[in-house]
């Protein structure tokens, strides 16, 4: 039986694009299909999507195929002197922030982590599991000059911190929508730490 974290937040906002852009544009809802990510967005598919990726090696499985971040990271980057609201980092879901949820404990949750999305009625409408973190790339300077460098820092031990976001697949389809409630389940021990996906 997995262990489940007593963690949980909801949405606060989700965002979609059919396009390669870096911003994703506000909805009412987004549908998450099991194995293939948000209907409609251009990182929708089974074989990875990222671009730069696709060069590489077409085939490889979209380990990024739904990208989350949590609210509280733009409070952050705006008390650094930026501009930033929900999708113009190019999340699909922004999470509302929570205690013991906020942007650092988000990147700080081990691989495989379970994100369970649940209807006001408790029922369940979608699931997600995460794969890793999202690399900050040349494209958030392009978008807003130094914030690069705020997107960066070090932990204590000196270990690269990356603050935008976390890079999920679905494990379960469903529509997912503003104050959808979503619960944290980790995995077994021993954990694994998320590394850039």
């Amino acid at each position: 039986m997995p262990n489940t974290k007593p963690l949980g937040t909801t949405v606060l906002a989700v965002h979609c694009d059919a396009e390669h852009r870096f911003s994703k544009q506000a909805t009412l809802s987004i549908t998450m299909m099991q194995g293939l990510g948000v209907k409609g967005d251009a990182h929708y598919g089974a074989t990875v999507q990222h671009r730069s990726r696709v060069k590489v090696d077409p085939t490889q499985p979209n380990l990024r195929q739904v990208h989350l971040i949590s609210a509280d990271l733009f409070d952050h980057l705006n008390g650094l002197g930026h501009t930033l609201k929900p999708g113009e980092l190019g999340e699909n879901i922004t999470l509302a922030s929570a205690p013991g949820l906020g942007w650092r404990e988000l990147i700080d949750l081990p691989v495989k982590t379970r994100l369970i999305f649940e209807d006001a009625n408790g029922t369940t409408c979608g699931e997600l599991e995460l794969t890793g973190l999202r690399n900050p790339c040349i494209q958030i300077e392009d978008f807003q000059k130094n914030l690069l460098p705020a997107m960066l820092d070090r932990d204590p031990d000196g270990q690269l911190v990356r603050k935008t976001g976390v890079m999920s697949i679905v494990l379960q389809g469903g529509e997912v929508r503003v104050d959808t409630q979503v619960r944290v389940v980790l995995p077994e021990p021993p954990h694994q730490r998320m590394e850039r996906i």
